[in-house]
């Protein structure tokens, strides 16, 4: 089959969407090319494959780490008449993700097209509803308590509320990576070669793919490649683990030692939930600002709402966390307290449907590519010019 034939992108894929057909397209081209064969994983595991069906290329794309060295190097791109964008195609794909192993599937439509203003919305409405319930059932909304936020809402009231939410969540999350971990075709988690498994998650865990192929880092935002993006990346992942140590932390000393909250500027709580919080301003900051200088041309038609309210979500919560922290001994704690809970709250229900829940399946695809790339395992496909040569 020639470059030409597969330009017309005759290929026979399970799921047909205008997304998967371009993927297809795209990967058929690069697999008859492979120019850009030791750029990143994308390409070596796409060497495995004969055949590109939607469940291989949702493999494939989240595998791509959307860092833009093979589109900057490769002789098919823009103008060339074949119109080569890996990147775009990947991360088209992806966002169409969201809404396939969604659970419930109209909550992933509904984010996936209006990301950022149901965001938003919520956390207006989640936030007014809060503080109007606190003021017509509480004492003293507008002043200072002894036991700061507890004063305006109580602990048992905060934790059957974050507790249902955090429930629904977890389930949400559970049914999506176990939908996608089914496509990958991945055997039980007792049987796994856990070696390989071992390499997948120091892979996710490390960025070893923003590095550009070349150890220089990502042609983000620009040709010229930098660090930043990983650097930027991993503050955001490490902030996010450091805040939950601290909700982690508190929660022993609440239940284990009867140690309730609020706790001193020196406790394990509050140190890791400030340094924490810093990453999450740094790092999700630093992330937009990136994403807003980056070439249009590699980034794809993503729906841009979804794109950025992840990181907005986590900038707010980090940002109306260390407020509440510095204002809780005032009279501002209680509406300061409302904004905060109507942002993380908002964080958490569109976790299942976004960025987040992307991290899962990035880890579960970089497992698999681990696990094949050791096995040296090829996929048999059904083109017959392929298999002739």
């Amino acid at each position: 089959m020639c470059l030409d034939e597969l330009q017309e992108g005759r290929l026979p894929i399970m799921r047909s969407t205008d997304k998967t057909a371009e993927a297809a397209r795209v990967m058929s081209i690069c697999n008859a090319c492979r120019y850009c064969e030791g750029h990143c994983a994308v390409f070596q595991a796409m060497e495995l494959r004969l055949e590109f069906n939607s469940d291989t290329l949702d493999y494939l794309a989240n595998l791509c780490h959307n860092c833009g060295a093979c589109y900057h190097n490769c002789q098919y791109a823009p103008p060339h008449e074949f119109q080569l964008n890996v990147p775009a195609a990947m991360a088209e794909l992806r966002q169409e993700n969201y809404g396939i192993y969604a659970w419930p599937g109209f909550m992933g439509k509904l984010f996936a097209n209006n990301g950022l203003w149901v965001s938003f919305l919520s956390i207006v409405v989640i936030t007014l509803f809060l503080g109007g319930t606190a003021i017509l059932t509480g004492d003293d909304f507008f002043s200072a308590h002894d036991n700061a936020f507890y004063g305006v809402i109580s602990h048992d009231v905060l934790a059957a509320m974050f507790g249902a939410v955090g429930g629904f969540v977890l389930l949400a999350l559970l049914v999506s990576i176990v939908k996608f971990w089914r496509t990958m075709n991945l055997p039980s988690p007792f049987r796994l070669d856990y070696p390989r498994v071992m390499q997948g998650i120091k892979d996710a865990l490390s960025l070893k793919y923003l590095d550009g192929g070349n150890g220089q880092g990502c042609s983000y935002p620009s040709e010229t490649p930098s660090m930043a993006r990983r650097w930027f990346h991993q503050m955001t992942f490490w902030g996010f683990m450091l805040c939950f140590a601290a909700t982690s932390s508190a929660t022993v000393l609440h239940y284990g030692f009867d140690l309730p909250a609020p706790y001193g500027y020196l406790s394990l709580p509050k140190l890791f939930g400030i340094l924490g919080g810093l990453g999450l301003i740094v790092g999700p900051a630093g992330l937009l600002i990136l994403k807003a200088r980056a070439d249009a041309a590699p980034k794809g038609k993503t729906n841009k709402g979804m794109d950025v309210s992840f990181l907005v979500l986590l900038f707010l919560t980090s940002l109306t966390g260390l407020c509440l922290m510095f204002v809780r001994d005032t009279q501002y704690v209680g509406v300061m307290l409302s904004i905060h809970l109507g942002v993380v709250m908002t964080l958490f229900l569109s976790m299942p449907y976004g960025k987040f829940v992307h991290g899962f399946y990035r880890l579960i695809a970089l497992i698999v590519f681990a696990v094949e790339k050791n096995d040296h395992k090829q996929v048999v496909g059904v083109c017959p010019d392929k298999k002739a040569a």
